[in-house]
């Protein structure tokens, strides 16, 4: 008899407390085991067993629960609830290792929601009912793999337009959780590689010639997103290696541009010891949306609209020293071994000779930058090549390669 699948239950069991047990039951039918975890912080339900309080979620979470009452503040009390939902579904996972997880709710619920699914692994099923499904939420989805369910009404009480939603909800979830999930690469054979536009001829290129080798190859666009993808699932392990061709997301980040993936990016492979070759890629750039969206204080730069919803602005000297600086302290963290490329003849499409975006003098403060404040035992290459040259993808992978085989 095949094993029934643990579903984890997610939600404020003080005041949605008969909803919830309707999807408790909806989840039993569907032939699941149900683990139940409580952030509601006014109190908790006599209808279904619960097997985390609110107390020990909001101790997690670095509060008291009498206090967070007593505050009378709900952001703050779903803040609190957020962390140590997190903390707390992470050790659930490693203690019972359930199949699939779920919440629902209205602002609250949802928020509580996706704050603790950034603490589970990809791949495991997750989804939120929620009534602001419609809405922009992708600051708290982030890079997680959550499947977002519009409730129509709201998540306050049982009615004919809820109900069904929540029972395709368990179907769903409880199917979801029973798929053998067939793995074509392990860990060793599976490298990261990051590419914009302005990149893609370069990562075409490499994706290429690291296939014929029998590596797996996960493309990640700068994007913000991408990058913040890539780093998380740095962190969880699923690479070997790290190419990182285009690292435009910091300069987003030091200009306020709109492709910035944090504070974060450039470490989590640095932090694991993973073999990283990072080059400069796209550091020409920031990115902007419409031409209208450009801040005030730099509307007088180097501009170029690259579709009418982008706008590109060229990194002056000031901003590629400083560029400089940030890759290289973050690099000099590094756990493991680290090779810079610096692709003597441009950064990016933008930046080859003849278009809008050359200049060889900011890129040469730039390449200055990086040499300075690396520290010594971490190797520095400037190439004769452009970045999209067929020789310097060649030079990229042949050094991560290296690395790799001698790790």
């Amino acid at each position: 008899m095949t094993q029934k699948p643990l579903i984890l239950m997610l939600g404020c069991f003080d005041t949605k407390a008969e909803i919830f047990a309707f999807l408790r039951t909806c989840l039993l039918e569907q032939g699941a085991n149900v683990l139940t975890v409580n952030v509601g912080v006014m109190g908790s339900t006599t209808l279904f067993p619960v097997d985390v309080e609110a107390v020990e979620v909001c101790e997690a979470g670095g509060g008291n629960l009498p206090e967070v009452r007593s505050k009378n503040d709900r952001g703050l009390a779903m803040e609190v609830m957020g962390r140590g939902a997190a903390k707390v579904l992470t050790a659930l996972f490693k203690q019972k290792d359930f199949r699939g997880l779920i919440g629902m709710g209205g602002g609250s619920g949802t928020y509580v929601t996706l704050k603790a699914v950034q603490s589970m692994p990809l791949g495991l099923p997750k989804i939120c009912i929620s009534t602001l499904a419609s809405k922009d939420l992708s600051d708290l989805i982030g890079v997680k793999d959550v499947l977002l369910m519009p409730s129509v009404v709201d998540v306050a009480a049982l009615n004919s337009i809820i109900k069904p939603i929540i029972q395709q909800a368990a179907a769903a979830l409880v199917a979801m959780s029973t798929v053998q999930i067939q793995k074509d690469a392990i860990p060793t054979q599976r490298i990261a590689i990051s590419v914009f536009g302005n990149t893609s001829v370069c990562v075409d290129h490499c994706t290429a010639l690291l296939e014929r080798r029998g590596y797996e190859v996960m493309t990640f666009h700068a994007n913000g997103l991408g990058g913040k993808a890539m780093e998380s699932l740095t962190q969880e392990n699923c690479f070997a290696g790290i190419l990182d061709i285009t690292t435009t997301e910091l300069a987003d980040e030091l200009c306020g541009g709109i492709c910035s993936a944090g504070t974060d990016r450039l470490e989590a492979a640095g932090k694991l010891g993973i073999p990283q070759v990072v080059v400069p890629g796209c550091l020409d750039m920031v990115n902007f949306g419409t031409v209208d969206s450009v801040p005030e204080r730099y509307r007088n730069r180097q501009l170029y609209s690259w579709v009418p919803t982008v706008t590109l602005m060229r990194t002056n000297s000031e901003e590629n020293k400083a560029l400089g600086g940030i890759l290289a302290a973050k690099l000099n963290h590094a756990a493991g071994e680290v090779r810079v490329l610096f692709p003597q003849k441009g950064l990016s499409q933008m930046d080859a000779e003849g278009n809008s975006f050359y200049n060889p003098e900011v890129n040469e403060v730039l390449s200055d930058a990086i040499r300075e404040k690396l520290k010594p035992e971490i190797a520095f290459e400037s190439l004769p090549f452009h970045i999209n040259d067929r020789a310097f993808a060649e030079e990229a992978v042949v050094r991560l390669l290296e690395m790799m085989i001698q790790k």
